[in-house]
């Protein structure tokens, strides 16, 4: 069981969010990241890619060389602080990118979606200063909530079915960070509630 739940949490790692999120978009609901088109629709996936979980993945790495967190799973909270904090600044430099060299304007959908996704790093980097959250429900969670508003504008009911793969996966991952005792129950619960409140109250206030 527990070698499952060690694939789960790498397959379902929180920094691969964005990409799977804006993934499955591009796939079923183009409109929701106008104004990319589908002519640059690989070319922008591979770049959230390598900007969203590459880049910090390799921070992370660089934080564990030094020494200053002890594994890259980073078990103690307050040696995630500040790791989390330059994950955060990495997430707002890639909106930043694309709203200067994109010219993407604050009403487009995409730089609405980069927002949010910001808004959740950010809010699992303050809740780290003071509480260890589980950053994998959060993130799962968070991408659940925004997928959920999204329903309503989807065509033939196309992210219906994402949407409850979605809810067994964020289960599964539930789970799997229990399973392997990386997190307590209520700190799963804070980042289900966390992550699934900033997801869907950030689509309903900007869309």
């Amino acid at each position: 069981m527990n070698a499952l739940a060690r694939v789960i949490s790498v397959v379902f790692h929180p920094l691969l969010m964005a990409t799977y999120l804006l993934g499955l978009l591009s796939l079923v609901l183009p409109s929701a990241l106008y104004p990319i088109n589908i002519e640059s629709r690989n070319s922008f996936l591979i770049l959230i890619f390598l900007m969203t979980f590459v880049l910090p993945a390799l921070n992370i790495s660089f934080f564990r060389i030094v020494g200053s967190i002890s594994s890259i799973t980073m078990p103690d909270r307050a040696q995630r602080v500040r790791p989390f904090f330059l994950i955060a600044l990495i997430y707002g430099f890639v909106t930043y990118l694309f709203f200067i060299k994109s010219r993407i304007s604050v009403d487009d959908n995409l730089f609405k979606l980069l927002i949010i996704i910001d808004v959740l790093v950010v809010v699992a980097t303050l809740i780290t200063l003071f509480y260890k959250v589980s950053i994998h429900t959060l993130g799962v969670t968070g991408i659940l909530g925004i997928l959920l508003p999204l329903n309503k504008v989807a065509e033939n009911n196309a992210l219906f079915i994402p949407t409850l793969v979605l809810i067994v996966i964020a289960g599964l991952v539930m789970s799997a960070r229990l399973q392997l005792n990386s997190h307590t129950p209520r700190e799963v619960l804070i980042g289900a509630v966390t992550g699934f409140a900033v997801g869907f109250f950030g689509m309903i206030i900007l869309f």
